[in-house]
């Protein structure tokens, strides 16, 4: 039975508790400006339910969903949407998701793979020898708007059309845009500029990102969410809204078509894991990337981590060494699951771990092969969810590059991604681009269960931190922090993090000491300040959101939720 109740943004809470995260104008490692440190706040505790997202206005709007009956996965997709109309350049209806579910009732998790497939008229051929980046020829079908729509047809208790009222009414109203995304919309005007449709929807009067403070709207994209609250998922998949993106698309030079959407299906899977002490953690099956964090939870358990003590120099070599071994596999494995030689299981083997391992030297830094560079570029948005019934969700949506493809059809008002520039142009892959072919996915969304009295797996926490190819070492980073540290939820993310680049390029947030840095550089690695490109703009110092992720985690206590929202972002996480 479906709950009929208003959403209205005007709804009063009962109780809000809310972390407000602030990001503090970090820089790199070596001296390229000031170095501010993250600007650390408490966990929330939550007796009932809570929502965590990396904007306000999304985990509100989440929140009044559980406040008004509605369960976890309802205020997620709630969440979702409204992240849609705020964080434009990261997420939205264009691009994918994945999510994991702890469902109450079922007494299980579950998983979605919410991801879109290549045109049927990508091919290596047709890509003439590379993969573009963005622009019409990186387009894949979209799958988040599918996803959303299976999550709620199956666990949820509201329709999507009431999942989407929020977003809708935010994105017809308009809303204050926040300081950091003025800032992060501000470095993509050029890629929006290259787009009549982009340009028209996401710049003011055509010419300029807006400022922090303020207003806009999008009135676009409101009639295309009303639209599909009114005839259903369909309209995008089969339906005129498919056929208009497609033939836009097409004339851009793209390869998708509309009996490309018209065959789009979401997929349940099974969460894959591995143990890790008394704990099981949890990830979702390829295409994505989640393998590389069990991998590296595998690589590392037989080390004694806690005693080299946090982000020393011996913990930090250890954790980037198990890095980059993981990620050659995902390179070389990874991609389609239909289309894999080697099995998620075969990568988690004792012997195939064994052998990785044997390539971990103590005090030596290992050059090795990392993964293709268009694999380590992804704007997206994660949330979690838990309501009082003790569902959970871990959900991840992202349109892959800032601003995905660039491409926003006319009228529509939502960008649509970039997720083929996933692909391979080498023959022979899992992850060679082919019609139909679901590309390598940077997203990926977290969960760990542990053993109850009972010997079951019991809900413990749900995680996940944005951000392209760091997600699998920000993931471990995180929650080692938890595991091995015994920080909540809100201090592991916060923590000070690495990011591993390729060959022994790293970068590390600027709190940690330099005499661990020389240590480091001691033992090969090059803590240099890399000039990244992300998307079509040159990164130099700054943004530590986009670079170290930022992320959200929801733990469950003995009769209720702690939760954190990480500071390197706007984000909250609202209880009651």
């Amino acid at each position: 039975m479906k709950l009929k109740r208003p959403l209205a943004l005007t709804a009063s809470f009962v109780l809000i508790v809310a972390i407000l995260a602030t990001v503090a104008g970090l820089t790199f490692r070596v001296a390229l400006g000031p170095m501010v440190q993250n600007t650390a706040h408490d966990a929330v505790y939550a007796p009932n339910g809570v929502v965590a997202t990396s904007q306000p206005l999304a985990s509100q709007a989440g929140l009044r969903v559980l406040q008004e009956g509605g369960n976890a996965i309802d205020a997620a997709v709630t969440a979702a949407a409204v992240l849609n109309v705020v964080e434009p350049y990261m997420t939205g209806i264009g691009g994918d998701m994945f999510a994991i579910l702890w469902s109450e009732r079922e007494q299980r998790l579950v998983g979605i793979n919410g991801s879109g497939r290549a045109g049927s008229l990508m091919t290596r051929e047709a890509l003439g020898g590379s993969v573009p980046k963005d622009g019409a020829g990186s387009i894949t079908i979209p799958g988040a708007l599918a996803g959303w729509a299976a999550l709620l047809d199956e666990y949820g208790t509201i329709t999507l059309s009431e999942a989407l009222q929020p977003a809708i009414q935010l994105a017809k109203e308009g809303f204050p845009v926040s300081r950091t995304t003025a800032s992060e919309w501000a470095k993509f005007e050029s890629k929006i500029k290259s787009d009549p449709g982009a340009r028209q929807t996401y710049l003011i009067n055509g010419k300029r990102a807006p400022r922090a403070g303020e207003w806009f709207a999008n009135p676009d994209l409101a009639k295309t969410m009303q639209a599909i609250a009114d005839k259903g998922p369909g309209l995008l998949y089969g339906g005129e809204l498919g056929e208009q993106i497609a033939e836009h698309v097409q004339e851009l030079g793209g390869f998708i078509t509309a009996d490309d959407f018209a065959g789009h299906k979401s997929e349940w899977v099974m969460p894959i894991s591995v143990s890790y002490g008394n704990y099981q953690v949890w990830e979702l099956p390829p295409n994505g990337q989640g393998i590389a964090a069990l991998e590296m939870l595998r690589l590392l358990e037989s080390y004694d981590l806690a005693s080299m003590g946090h982000n020393s120099a011996a913990y930090l070599h250890h954790l980037i060494e198990a890095k980059k071994l993981a990620y050659a596999d995902l390179k070389h494995f990874v991609g389609d699951p239909e289309y894999m030689t080697i099995t998620p299981e075969q990568l988690l083997d004792d012997e195939f771990i064994k052998a990785r391992r044997a390539y971990m030297n103590p005090n030596r830094a290992l050059r090795h092969a990392t993964p293709d560079q268009s694999m380590t570029n992804s704007d997206t948005t994660y949330l979690t969810v838990a309501d009082k019934e003790g569902n959970m969700v871990s959900f991840i949506n992202s349109i892959a590059g800032p601003f995905g493809s660039g491409v926003v059809v006319p009228g529509t008002g939502f960008a649509i991604q970039n997720r083929g520039a996933g692909f391979s142009i080498e023959e022979g892959r899992a992850n060679t681009a082919a019609p139909g072919r679901r590309p390598f996915h940077t997203i990926i969304p977290g969960f760990v269960t542990k053993s109850g009295d009972d010997g079951k797996q019991q809900p413990w926490l749900s995680f996940g931190i944005v951000g392209g190819a760091q997600q699998p070492q920000a993931h471990v980073q995180v929650l080692l922090n938890i595991l091995l540290f015994d920080m909540d939820v809100q201090q592991a993310l916060d923590a000070p993090r690495f990011r591993h680049w390729h060959g022994n390029s790293v970068t590390f947030e600027s709190s940690i000491p330099e005499s661990t840095i020389d240590e480091l550089l001691a033992k090969g690695h090059n803590p240099h300040d890399p000039l990244m490109e992300i998307g079509s703009i040159l990164l130099v110092g700054e943004n530590m959101g986009l670079i170290y992720g930022g992320g959200q985690a929801i733990m469950r206590s003995d009769r209720g939720y702690i939760a954190g929202s990480d500071a390197r972002r706007d984000g909250i996480a609202a209880a009651y």
